[in-house]
């Protein structure tokens, strides 16, 4: 049986254009609006230490949260069918990047620490090995082409 087949849509909209168009490379803002049609824009632009307005999302933190959430709701949704109950996630996310002499790059690793809170009673062996199944399955994981470290910590939730 074949896989079924996602499509998706975005906009990226340069809102940077200061007057002088792209005249110059300090002439012009970062400053982008990324945009899905029904949902709240987010105000993006490249990260400051290249001419980026640090109050807007840049792409790196962009990846680096598609690869955090990913993990986070496929760990979720693992855990919900195997009986693991999770009252708390909270993920503290890294990510280097490697910057080249030409400017070009790459991502070299992100490691992702996720503080989860599980309910007393839930088997801990198991939710720590839903770590690794859900690393496995993240479309994101599957996408990209540098190594991600998983390093949960758990809490044992006390009953009300």
């Amino acid at each position: 049986m074949a896989g079924r087949i996602h499509s998706y849509h975005v906009q990226v909209v340069w809102t940077g254009n200061l007057g002088a168009d792209t005249a110059t490379h300090a002439a012009y803002a970062r400053d982008h609006t990324i945009q899905v049609d029904g949902k709240p824009p987010i105000a993006g632009s490249s990260d400051p230490a290249f001419r980026g307005d640090p109050d807007r999302w840049n792409p790196e933190e962009l990846l680096l949260a598609s690869v955090s959430a990913c993990h986070e709701l496929w760990y979720l949704g693992l855990c919900a069918k195997a009986g693991v109950r999770i009252v708390a996630y909270r993920d503290e996310a890294e990510a280097t990047m490697i910057e080249d002499a030409d400017g070009g790059g790459r991502f070299s690793l992100a490691v992702l620490r996720p503080r989860i809170t599980v309910r007393a009673g839930s088997d801990m062996e198991q939710a720590e090995r839903l770590h690794q199944d859900a690393h496995r399955l993240c479309f994101i994981a599957n996408s990209v082409n540098f190594p991600i470290r998983v390093e949960p910590v758990f809490e044992i939730a006390c009953d009300p």
